[in-house]
């Protein structure tokens, strides 16, 4: 039973970790698009994006927000948003590489980097509460947590004199 579980956790492990992999690769490639698409560009994307939704239900609030926001955007939004989301997408296939070889350091490292990501979005849950948020934000918590377990299943270290 004890290694059943070992296996699952194991599995759910890897998985959550390939999904913090996918998320940091979106993070690039949306700070990428970010920083390299003008800002009538952007309006006209988002624009696009929702007209369909928006003929179907004028008050659909998804689709609204996001032209709002767009309408919004200032250059130095847009600049911020675009480097947070290339530092933070850099920083977690980092995470998600040194996990994924089994690198030691890794380990301490990610428990630290997904306590700083929990900290800033119940921060951010403080100030501006949103479902979303709460949903990633318990993901977050999850994988946080079979990381530490996997950190504490790692094989000793062979000392030197062992080879």
């Amino acid at each position: 039973m004890k290694s059943d579980w070992a296996s699952v956790s194991h599995r759910a492990f890897k998985i959550g970790i390939l999904i913090k992999g996918l998320d940091g690769l979106l993070e690039l490639a949306g700070g990428s698009a970010l920083l390299l698409t003008s800002r009538p560009a952007i309006r006209h994307a988002v624009a696009l994006l929702t007209r369909q939704e928006l003929i179907e239900d004028p008050h659909d609030v998804v689709a609204n927000y996001l032209l709002h926001l767009t309408q919004q955007l200032s250059l130095g939004t847009r600049n911020f948003a675009g480097i947070y989301l290339l530092a933070h997408g850099l920083v977690k296939i980092a995470m998600v590489v040194g996990l994924l070889r089994g690198l030691r350091w890794s380990y301490p490292v990610a428990v630290v980097l997904m306590t700083a990501f929990i900290g800033y979005q119940g921060y951010r849950l403080f100030h501006q509460p949103s479902p979303l948020l709460v949903l990633l934000t318990v993901i977050d918590v999850t994988v946080t947590a079979l990381i530490v377990r996997e950190w504490r299943h790692l094989p000793a270290k062979a000392s030197p004199e062992t080879g």
